[in-house]
């Protein structure tokens, strides 16, 4: 489905006050600036373009919303299974390509997991959410990564990292998981694809 003039009119808004500011608009500014008579008229378009997914909502926000893609623009792609030996951005890893701009999360080049379970909830990251993530091999003390250990599922997965002197340690986000402690020679199985870098929910 495709999106009317007015509905650009909206994103272009969105996009040049966001880029400014560093935030996103207020729906009154959005109705003040394009001459919408009613909040209500600018809801209707910002749910279509939600579900176009142009826009997606702030957590913890009743009617607020960010600009996650504009027409005609950058898309990251979606990556399920990785065959085994394959570059991460390998085209046979791609599920799909997702209209979000990696210029959003301060990146330029990002691609996207799904979120599988519920071991990183206490970072709030739910099961069925988007992580967006940033191509890299190596990551600091306490972030979250997206890694890959060898041996295991053919699915790179969101952890915790946690290392020091001859040892790493990947955490879930969540009491019931324990943490994968790698040492000596296992230490070759595990690969950091990359940095977490955003999230985009699911679920409101």
């Amino acid at each position: 489905m495709g999106i009317t003039e007015r509905q650009k009119e909206i994103l272009d808004f969105m996009g040049a006050y966001q880029d400014r500011e560093g935030f996103p608009p207020a729906l009154r500014e959005i109705c003040k600036a394009l001459g919408l008579a009613s909040a209500g008229s600018l809801t209707k378009h910002i749910r279509i373009l939600e579900k176009e997914g142009y826009l997606t909502k702030l957590p913890g926000k009743k009617r607020a919303w960010k600009l996650t893609h504009r027409p005609g623009g950058a898309s990251v792609p979606l990556i399920g299974q990785i065959a085994a030996g394959t570059p991460i951005l390998a085209e046979e890893n791609k599920e799909d390509d997702l209209p979000v701009d990696p210029k959003l999360f301060g990146a330029t080049e990002a691609f996207a997991l799904r979120v599988k379970g519920d071991s990183m909830i206490e970072a709030q990251i739910r099961d069925g959410d988007l992580a967006i993530i940033r191509p890299q091999d190596a990551a600091e003390n306490g972030e979250i990564a997206a890694i890959m250990v060898d041996g295991l599922e053919p699915e790179a997965t969101l952890k915790i990292i946690r290392h020091g002197s001859g040892y790493l340690e990947l955490h879930a986000a969540n009491p019931a998981y324990g943490p994968l402690v790698f040492t000596g020679e296992d230490l070759e199985r595990v690969k950091i694809l990359g940095k977490l870098i955003g999230v985009i929910r699911s679920k409101p």
